[in-house]
């Protein structure tokens, strides 16, 4: 009997894992991508899986087998004060700079403004905003019932809504896949730009922030080992990522399908909205509205809950509730400016972090191997931060010179937005090296 609650227990919050990493963008890359792909979309799915669902595995089981406590004290490992600054910058761009408002503008674009006459006003996007927003504190101000108002409840209705999609996408095919693009070629092509376009979800940045949630949860129903807890996490967070697999293959199918039906899309936001209408008629945009919503409330509650808990504990002098306050009015405030500003300036920010945290969760798994030595976590993360800043840099169109230059006729990968793998595993190499060098040289 308790084994059975236990599982019920993985289960809920493995659920409520998924909600907080499934966005409305975890429905339009897949879906772009499909189209893209076409008759190798299964080939390019393989390479998202990679990135899209086992880097943000990976980030939730390197906090549970790291030991640590939040983000800040596993960055802390390559110095406090790096640890500190990596792991404020991080809550603020997946928080209430960037994704928390994302949410509320994604909502109202996809799920709002199809339904109104003309597109809509300002002031349909103000009031939607607020009420979408106010909705957020409310499920966010009671932490502890996190797991009840999220994985037994909205994200059961989230699967049922994109399972009728996909089912509907079965019985009522929109077509046939088509030739692929240049960028998915071949098989290999569409594997490597499958795992491209798997970085676009961010989820792994995510990870390391929402993994805090499923540690506390697993150790309030009696892990108390660094192997148990990892063991537990491992369960909730293959529960998650399976269920991300299953949206990302047949929601990739559904866009290879649909060119012949709707044409060729800009973004994947258009492929679903349309592919939608063709499968349900007028009933398809409400059910896309009903994804979109739960997705992205469901996201939004997970952001500003983990944002809320970070700051009350670092900073403190205000209330949890009145922080969950705070950064949902500052949430609301950023979505104001629309969702194509926000994702403009959200691009350069990500395309700087997101190698400092695949590199970060890396580290955290050769822990052991390398004894835990400040140098070769210092050496990789330093290299690794260099071409991070450029590719940042570049991503906002800020020339760098000879820089730039230097960069796009030398290091490999760097066109491709991963020049730091080069640089990471040279800093590795180095930090090793000279762990080995010190080691020796204490021992002698």
């Amino acid at each position: 009997m308790s084994e059975q609650k236990d599982n019920k227990r993985f289960i809920a919050v493995g659920l409520m894992l998924f909600a907080l990493f499934f966005g409305a963008g975890n429905l339009i890359f897949p879906a772009s991508m499909g189209q893209h792909a076409g008759e190798n979309v299964w080939w390019s799915v393989l390479g998202f899986i990679i990135t899209g669902v086992g880097l943000p595995l990976a980030g939730v089981l390197a906090i549970g087998y790291s030991g640590c406590k939040n983000l800040q004290e596993l960055a802390g490992r390559v110095h406090p004060k790096f640890g500190l600054l990596f792991t404020v910058v991080s809550y603020l761009t997946i928080g209430p700079f960037f994704a928390t408002p994302r949410t509320g503008s994604v909502s109202y674009e996809i799920a709002v403004r199809p339904f109104l006459e003309n597109g809509g006003s300002d002031l349909n996007m103000t009031i939607f905003l607020v009420i979408f927003f106010v909705i957020t504190y409310w499920l966010s101000a009671s932490p502890s019932k996190l797991v009840d108002r999220i994985g037994k409840i909205l994200t059961p209705v989230l699967l049922l809504t994109i399972l009728a999609l996909i089912a509907k996408s079965f019985i009522s095919p929109l077509g046939d896949p088509g030739a692929a693009t240049a960028a998915y070629g071949t098989p290999a092509l569409a594997v490597v730009q499958g795992i491209l376009d798997g970085y676009n979800t961010m989820d792994a940045i995510a990870s390391l922030v929402f993994a805090i949630l499923v540690v506390e949860f697993v150790v309030e129903a009696g892990a108390s080992t660094p192997g148990e807890i990892t063991l537990d996490v491992f369960k909730s967070g293959v529960i998650a990522v399976a269920c991300l697999a299953f949206v990302y293959i047949f929601v990739a199918k559904i866009g290879a399908d649909s060119v012949v039906a709707i044409g060729m899309q800009d973004t994947g936001a258009p492929v679903l909205t349309k592919s939608a209408q063709i499968l349900f008629g007028n009933v398809g945009a409400m059910i896309l509205a009903v994804i979109v919503l739960l997705a992205c409330l469901s996201t939004s509650i997970g952001l500003v809950t983990s944002c809320a808990t970070y700051f009350e504990q670092l900073i403190g002098g205000m209330s949890y509730k009145a922080y969950a306050v705070l950064f949902s009015v500052i949430s609301f405030a950023v979505a104001m400016f629309g969702l194509k500003t926000i994702i403009s300036a959200a691009i350069p920010v990500l395309m700087f972090i997101y190698p400092i945290v695949v590199a970060l969760v890396v580290l955290t798994f050769l822990h052991k191997f390398f004894k835990g030595r400040q140098c070769v976590y210092g050496w990789t993360i330093g290299l690794t931060l260099i071409p991070a800043l450029v590719t940042g840099f570049e991503t906002a169109e800020i020339s760098l010179g000879a820089i730039d230059v230097f960069f796009n006729s030398t290091v490999p990968l760097h066109s491709l937005g991963m020049g730091w793998v080069c640089f990471a595993v040279a800093g590795l190499i180095i930090g090793l090296v000279q762990a080995q060098v010190t080691s020796s040289t204490k021992e002698a």
